[in-house]
């Protein structure tokens, strides 16, 4: 947002709505002043001659006349209004109300003043013609106040801030703020984990610093940059770092803010925006959500070209690269949803350069870890590059959403600094939800977790092609009634065929060894169910893992609208999708089979992993392997932790928390990714 230059007397002029709010200059405060006055002279005005006296009979009139008990009359064509002398012949409700009024008809209004005069020579007594443009101006004089208040305080004010355009063309401003180096906190020091990114994006500040030193050699920077990725990994980040870095004015916006009700209004915020950036260049325009406004033409129901988003669109290609090329006015735009732009946004010309902002690799995480933890008091056991191994697949706003809820458990914990078991909880509750050790589970239930996250760990461990064994956990978490965590060894760019069928065997595993010990099966393996049946059928459509369907990609492309997302028809005939089911439906037979034969052969080690669960609720992957090599452990189990905190706080109907996790070794190699139950 634009600030005052802070000099004396030099107030910034509003060129934009949502900019600093202009001061109310004198002659508003003379309005407010005058409206005030008019106010309390109409209240004084109208209560003075409004008054509602009391109605009363002529003969109680001439009574009062008789006894001298009139203080002041005032006589009208056919009433008389008077005032009675206070004393203590009077009512309490006289009292409050002294006036009162009667009615005489007569046709000498002289004569009768005359003979009152005589008898009440003290009351002054006057006549009051009655005066039409008194009664008119008593009739309308709320109505005038009330339009005068709409004009002053609310039409003024609007078509002040509307600018030359009246009361509407405020719609029409472009809602931008301007941002300088100085008002921003963000620079390239802040953004890790995407050096390839910062690399490309830099050569955009350098050339803005010194423009001369490209065109030395002919080079002409490009007039747009367009940063493409998953949500989380810092485009918007980015973007604020170049508004750091930069010595030129950022304007910024998002997509949405060009859509309005009104047809045409997008496409005049376009205009109003870059002409306020022209006039400020050299300078940088920053479009957040691009893809509001510059999704593909032509694919609407209305199917013109008069859609409003289109309107937009065409304003924004005509202002990067029309007849009036401004070569110092640089678009940067970011989007998660670059398929669905227009092709003349993305053509060479206007964002001349695409720069993929991807999910952080170890390193990346190990920086971006070290960035978010500058402001958090870590303890001396605290382990970032262990960190970074066990989360793969995380993007850089996960990251920081670790480290901050590492730092509030810890806060929670009234701990003095956060620890690694800080850190390593935290990540599981950003990945799979907050451990929901205080939920009663039922004991079957419970049996039945235990068969069933045994049986992933059994054939984990055993399957040479899948990720070695991590943690094991019967403590419910988020969705899941327990969930069983690997170890990655690297960052997985594509996937074997090997590891895929080893995955599909893990996840059959679950239902097998649960049917196994159990006799039973229950709904627990329906997460199972989906992820297998979604591998075999990518092996199969998309990744051409299948022998009969051979090296052809039989997936489906959506179609789109501005209405909704409708699938295409298949390209391929009735007998070739009866191929596909049979293989798919094969795949996890043979899958099912393998994993039911392991099971079947370690029978004994998956009663031993169960028991071990039930006992302790979470087992390393180490402990795993001792219990297929048929050793024991020898940890105290859940039932004794808790009767030795009963021995040593015996209180009596307080809720028994669950121990904390045994520590992780130390000599893990790579990170955790959790399979769930």
């Amino acid at each position: 947002m634009a600030e005052s230059n802070g000099e004396p007397g030099n107030q910034p002029k509003p060129t934009r709505p949502g900019g600093g709010a202009p001061k109310m200059p004198a002659r508003g405060m003379m309005s407010w002043f005058f409206f005030l006055m008019l106010a309390m002279s109409l209240v004084f005005f109208v209560g003075r001659n409004m008054s509602t006296p009391t109605p009363i009979s002529y003969s109680q009139f001439m009574t009062l006349v008789d006894n001298g008990q009139i203080v002041e009359l005032t006589f009208r064509d056919d009433v008389i209004r008077g005032e009675r002398k206070l004393g203590d012949g009077l009512s309490e409700q006289q009292q409050e109300n002294p006036y009162f009024q009667v009615a005489y008809s007569t046709d000498n209004v002289d004569a009768l003043m005359q003979s009152l005069r005589t008898k009440l020579p003290d009351v002054e007594m006057t006549y009051e013609r009655p005066s039409l443009w008194l009664e008119a101006l008593l009739t309308i004089l709320p109505w005038l106040l009330m339009i005068a208040f709409v004009w002053f305080f609310i039409f003024r004010q609007i078509r002040g801030a509307g600018g030359a355009g009246g009361m509407l063309g405020n719609f029409g401003r472009s809602r931008h703020r301007v941002t300088s180096k100085e008002h921003t906190n963000v620079s390239f020091g802040d953004v890790a984990g995407i050096n390839e990114a910062k690399e490309e994006v830099q050569e955009i500040i350098e050339f803005l610093r010194c423009p001369k030193k490209f065109q030395r050699l002919g080079a002409r920077i490009p007039r747009g940059v367009l940063l493409v990725g998953e949500p989380g990994c810092g485009k918007t980040l980015l973007a604020k770092a170049i508004a750091g870095e930069a010595d030129v004015p950022f304007f910024s916006i998002s997509g949405s803010d060009f859509v309005e009700m009104f047809v045409g209004v997008g496409a005049s915020r376009v205009r109003d925006l870059f002409k306020q950036a022209k006039e400020s260049s050299p300078c940088i325009i920053f479009l957040d959500e691009i893809d509001a406004v510059g999704r593909r033409r032509g694919a609407s129901f209305g199917g013109g070209g008069h859609d409003e988003r289109e309107q937009t669109l065409n304003a924004i290609l005509v202002e990067m690269d029309g007849f009036d090329t401004n070569d110092q006015v640089i678009v940067v735009a970011a989007t998660n949803r670059a398929d669905v732009l227009d092709p003349a946004l993305v053509r060479p010309g206007r964002f001349d350069r695409q720069v993929f902002v991807s999910m952080p690799d170890v390193q990346g995480r190990y920086e971006i870890l070290k960035v978010h933890a500058r402001k958090i008091k870590m303890g001396p056991n605290v382990d970032l590059r262990r960190l970074a191994r066990s989360t793969p697949a995380f993007s850089g706003a996960d990251m920081a959403a670790v480290i901050n809820e590492a730092a509030l458990l810890a806060t929670m914990l009234e701990k003095e600094y956060v620890e690694q078991d800080d850190l390593e909880e935290a990540r599981d509750k950003v990945r799979w939800g907050r451990a929901k050790k205080s939920r009663v589970v039922d004991e079957q239930d419970r049996i039945a977790t235990a068969c069933h996250e045994g049986g992933h760990a059994l054939v984990q461990a055993l399957e040479k092609d899948a990720d070695p064994l991590h943690k094991v956990s019967i403590v419910p978490r988020g969705p899941y009634a327990g969930a069983t965590f690997t170890l990655p060894e690297k960052d997985r760019q594509n996937y074997s065929r090997n590891y895929v069928l080893a995955q599909m065997r893990i996840l059959c595993a679950g239902r097998i060894a649960e049917e196994i010990l159990t006799g039973d099966v229950n709904t627990g393996a329906s997460a199972d169910i989906r992820q297998a049946t979604d591998l075999a059928r990518q092996m199969v459509v998309e990744w051409g893992m299948n022998d009969r369907m051979g090296f052809v990609s039989y997936a489906d492309e959506a179609t789109q609208n501005a209405w909704m997302e409708l699938p295409a028809n298949h390209d391929y005939s009735d007998d070739t999708a009866r191929a596909i089911d049979e293989e798919i439906h094969k795949l996890i037979d043979q899958s099912y089979a393998d994993a039911k034969r392991i099971v079947m052969e370690n029978k004994p080690k998956v009663e031993a992993i169960k028991e071990a669960l039930l006992s302790h609720e979470t087992i390393t992957g180490d402990e795993v392997n001792a219990l297929i090599r048929g050793e024991t452990l020898d940890r105290p189990t859940v039932t004794d932790l808790l009767a030795a905190d009963d021995d040593r706080n015996p209180k009596v109907g307080t809720a028994r928390p669950i121990p904390a996790e045994k520590p992780e070794p130390e000599d893990l190699s790579e990170g955790t990714l959790p399979q769930p139950g």
